[in-house]
């Protein structure tokens, strides 16, 4: 029970986060959607990545056909072309992966 409510906190977490970065992202290239529409982004690609997983297996396959599809809807939610949205992907990729980093560093050694 600890094990599955961890997760969800965790889930919760880096959706959060999720969100955040895909909001900064979009709005340093101009999009002017809102708060609420990174939230249906993050959310989007969490489920395809999920899906795509499950299906799939781990693997370059499966993240090159859920990086596909989480494209798609970053493209379609935001009424951008396909260039873009790779840019865009592709800076919130690094912004995560440089977050995903440095975040459980920030409070220090326990």
């Amino acid at each position: 029970m600890a094990n599955e409510i961890w997760s969800a906190v965790v889930f919760v977490i880096g959706l959060i986060i999720s969100t955040i970065i895909i909001y900064i992202v979009t709005r340093l290239f101009g999009e002017n959607k809102g708060i609420g529409r990174a939230f249906v982004t993050a959310i989007i690609g969490a489920v395809a990545y999920s899906i795509v997983y499950f299906l799939l297996g781990n693997g370059w396959l499966a993240a090159i056909v859920g990086g596909i599809v989480w494209l798609i809807a970053l493209r379609m939610l935001y009424d951008m072309g396909w260039l873009k949205a790779l840019v865009v992907a592709v800076i919130i990729w690094i912004a995560a992966t440089i977050v995903g980093l440095l975040l459980p560093t920030v409070p220090g050694p326990l």
